[in-house]
C-alpha cells in the first residue's frame, strides 16, 4: 500500500471514529434532553455547513464559488447533496424512529454491497473472494454489535425496511459521488455547501424554531459535539479519505463507527458491554487489517509486473 493510500485509510477511519463519538452525543440528547432526531439532523447540517463554508472562505476566498460555475460539476454537486448527504442523513434517523438504532445500523451497513455492485459494473468484472469476504465479515460484525447476535432485537416493519435500505443507498451514493468533486474542489466547498443545502431543504418539513429546547450547559456542549466533531469534522475526514482510498474500501472502513460508539458509550455513558460485541469488534477490525494487507499485496504485485515489463 503506497503512502497516499495509507494516509487515506487513517483519514477515513478518523472520520468513522468521529461519527461514533457523535452517536454518543446524540444518544445523550435524545435520552436526557428529549431532543428529536429530525431537529438534530437539521441543526447539525446547517450549523456544520456554515462552519465549513466560513473556514473555506477564510482560506480559499472567491475560489469557493468555482463549483457553481461549472455546469456539469454543479449538477453532480446537487445530486450529491440531495441523494447522498440528505438522503443518508434523513433516512437513517427515520429508520431509527420506525425501528431501533440496531436495526437501522445493520441495514445501513449494507451500503458496501451497493458500492461493490456499482464498482464491478463500472470495471466490467465480478467481485473477487476477498471483497465478498470483507463485506460478510463487516456486516456480521455490525450485526453482533448492534443486536448482540439476537435477530429478535431487530424491528422490521415495512416502513423501517424501506428507510433502512434507503439509508444504505444514500450512504453508498455519498461514497460514490463525492470523490471527483472532493479532488477538484476540496472539503470546504463540497461538504460545506452540501450540508448547508441539505439542511435548508429540511427546514420547511422540520421547523426547528418551533421546538422547545432547554439550552443548559450540557445541551450546548452535546450539540457542539454533534455539529463540530460528529458532522463537520467527521464528514470532512471521511469523504477526504474516500477520495484517496476509493468508495468500496471507504465504505468498509466506515464500519469502525459502531465499534467506536459502543466503546465510548461503555466508557463515558455507563452502557453495558455484551460479550458478542467483542466478537463484532474482532470481525470489523480484522476486516480493516485484512483489506490493508490485501491492498498492500496487490500493490506490490502490480509494481512487480511493472518492473518485469520494463525489463522486457
Amino acid at each position: 500500500m503506497d503512502g497516499k493510500k495509507k494516509a487515506g485509510v487513517v483519514i477515513t477511519l478518523s472520520g468513522g471514529i468521529c461519527w461514533g463519538i457523535s452517536g454518543c452525543f446524540g444518544q445523550y440528547l435524545f435520552v436526557e434532553k428529549g431532543i428529536t432526531a429530525e431537529w438534530l439532523v437539521t441543526i447539525r447540517l446547517i450549523l456544520a455547513g456554515i462552519l465549513l463554508i466560513l473556514m473555506g472562505f477564510s482560506l480559499k476566498g472567491r475560489k469557493m464559488w468555482e463549483i457553481f460555475k461549472n455546469k456539469a460539476d454543479r449538477k453532480l454537486f446537487f445530486v450529491f447533496s440531495m441523494l447522498g448527504m440528505l438522503m443518508c442523513q434523513y433516512t437513517y434517523f427515520a429508520a431509527i424512529q420506525h425501528s431501533n438504532a440496531g436495526t437501522a445500523t445493520v441495514l445501513q451497513s449494507l451500503n458496501p454491497l451497493v458500492v461493490l455492485g456499482v464498482v464491478c459494473v463500472r470495471e466490467i468484472r465480478h467481485p473477487d473472494k476477498v471483497e465478498i469476504g470483507a463485506i460478510f465479515s463487516a456486516l456480521l460484525g455490525t450485526f453482533f454489535i448492534s443486536t448482540h447476535g439476537d435477530i429478535h432485537n431487530m424491528s422490521l416493519t415495512g416502513t423501517a425496511l424501506f428507510f433502512g435500505l434507503s439509508s444504505a443507498i444514500g450512504a453508498a451514493l455519498y461514497n460514490l459521488l463525492s470523490g471527483d468533486l472532493m479532488n477538484k474542489y476540496g472539503v470546504y466547498v463540497v461538504v460545506g455547501f452540501g450540508m448547508l443545502l441539505a439542511g435548508v431543504v429540511m427546514l420547511p418539513f422540520v421547523h426547528p424554531w418551533e421546538y422547545e429546547i432547554l439550552w443548559d450547559r450540557e445541551t450546548i456542549l452535546a450539540v457542539v459535539g454533534v455539529v463540530v466533531i460528529g458532522t463537520a469534522l467527521a464528514f470532512s475526514l471521511y469523504l477526504k479519505g474516500v477520495s484517496m482510498v476509493g468508495p468500496f474500501l471507504g465504505s468498509l472502513l466506515g464500519s469502525i463507527e459502531p465499534v467506536t460508539a459502543v466503546v465510548v458509550s461503555f466508557l463515558f455513558l455507563g452502557s453495558a458491554f455484551h460479550p458478542l460485541e467483542l466478537v463484532g469488534f474482532i470481525l470489523i477490525l480484522g476486516t480493516v487489517l485484512g483489506l490493508s494487507f490485501y491492498s498492500k499485496k496487490d500493490t506490490e504485485q502490480k509494481e512487480g509486473m511493472g518492473h518485469e515489463t520494463e525489463k522486457i
